[in-house]
């Protein structure tokens, strides 16, 4: 009891670096911290006798329900809280403002393609008068749904400027279980080019 005591009091400083909360995010992500990591990062410091993760910690003990309550929190209700001043306790009641209004809001409709025709009806229109040479990346989850769009490359089109390492690490950043890849031709020739058929060979081995 003793030294669990001691450890809260400690500053963040104090920790070891991978037991820090900015730390665990910035290597682990967000889901691998507790709900008082998640709130110190909010609070950012504590007090000279008490870390931002103790006060996260006493903020939470505040109701038996425990992050539930913070939902109706109000900025007063927070500052009674040692090391809570007005601006971390509106940053807090902010922040819970943000992550209800997330959890609100409607659904971004998501286009769901299976054929080439299906992309080539998304995208023809949009780029087919562009004069210059975009290579964009449509970032899929499991269900075929396009997540999000990248341009990878603008200019004109080459093995040199088109990475497979930098399309499957944004691939990977976004949590994409797919990725289908276009681009443009400003002549209005549709006949793929050898360097066209060249990074396509060499992004399907990439993503083996």
């Amino acid at each position: 009891m003793n030294n669990k005591i001691k450890k809260s009091n400690i500053t963040i400083k104090e920790l070891p670096a991978d037991e820090r909360p900015r730390e665990k995010l910035l290597r682990y992500g967000c889901q691998f911290l507790s709900n008082g990591e998640l709130l110190a990062i909010l609070i950012g410091t504590g007090t000279r006798d008490r870390s931002a993760l103790s006060v996260a910690e006493r903020i939470l003990a505040m109701e038996k329900t425990g992050i539930s309550h913070l939902t109706d929190c109000t900025p007063e209700e927070l500052c009674r809280i040692e090391g809570m001043g007005i601006a971390k306790s509106c940053k807090v009641v902010a922040a819970i403002e943000l992550g209800k209004r997330i959890a609100q809001s409607p659904r971004e409709k998501r286009y769901t393609v299976g054929t080439p025709e299906e992309v080539a009806a998304l995208y023809m229109e949009e780029m087919r008068y562009l004069k210059k040479e975009y290579f964009k990346v449509l970032f899929l989850n499991t269900k075929n749904e396009i997540l999000s769009v990248e341009n990878t490359s603008i200019g004109n089109l080459n093995s040199s400027i088109v990475h497979p390492r930098e399309v499957f690490r944004s691939a990977v950043k976004k949590g994409a279980a797919a990725i289908i890849v276009i681009h443009n031709h400003p002549s209005g020739n549709p006949m793929p080019s050898q360097n066209d058929l060249d990074i396509t060979r060499r992004l399907c081995e990439a993503g083996q």
